[in-house]
């Protein structure tokens, strides 16, 4: 089996990053239009920042959640499956910014045939401020192993072994 397996990762192996940005008025538009959230914070200037006091329009939080999802997916490829996320915006980011996704591993289980893969996952800015902390699982198979079924249903991981 090519591609990444759960051998292939240690506890406090840090994952490839995923790099977005500088983010422009235009980005955060976009984004808003194709989700259609129209809360003004995200593409009202003056709102923004007079109404809601905000330091400039805001990015979307639902664009950052994409991008943790892409940063996972990206790294388990077509062998993995991202079987759970979970992130806190505690940060806003505006136009400007550089954010980069980043992750690295927390823990390792073998689960019957595939084996669980815990992560700490985060969304910096270009002065390293993490205001999307976060949490991650992913199942991988093992070397010599079955592939991980699609879809994935957590069943198929049977008990701790």
């Amino acid at each position: 089996m090519s591609g990444l397996c759960f051998e292939d990762v240690a506890v406090g192996q840090d994952i490839p990053t995923v790099v977005k940005g500088p983010m422009s008025t235009a980005h955060v538009m976009r984004w808003s239009s194709a989700m259609e959230n129209w809360h003004r914070i995200h593409y009202d200037w003056k709102f923004a920042t007079g109404h809601d006091k905000l330091p400039d329009v805001v990015v979307n939080g639902s664009w950052k959640q994409h991008v943790l999802i892409q940063l996972l997916t990206d790294w388990v490829g077509e062998n993995g499956w991202l079987w759970n996320i979970r992130f806190q915006f505690r940060g806003m980011n505006v136009p400007g910014d550089l954010l980069t996704a980043w992750g690295r591993v927390t823990g390792t289980e073998e689960r019957g045939p595939y084996g669980l893969v815990r992560l700490e996952i985060g969304l910096r800015n270009q002065k390293n401020e993490e205001g999307t902390p976060g949490t991650a699982t992913v199942v991988l198979p093992r070397r010599g192993g079955p592939a991980v079924p699609y879809p994935f249903d957590p069943a198929c991981l049977g008990s701790a072994g």
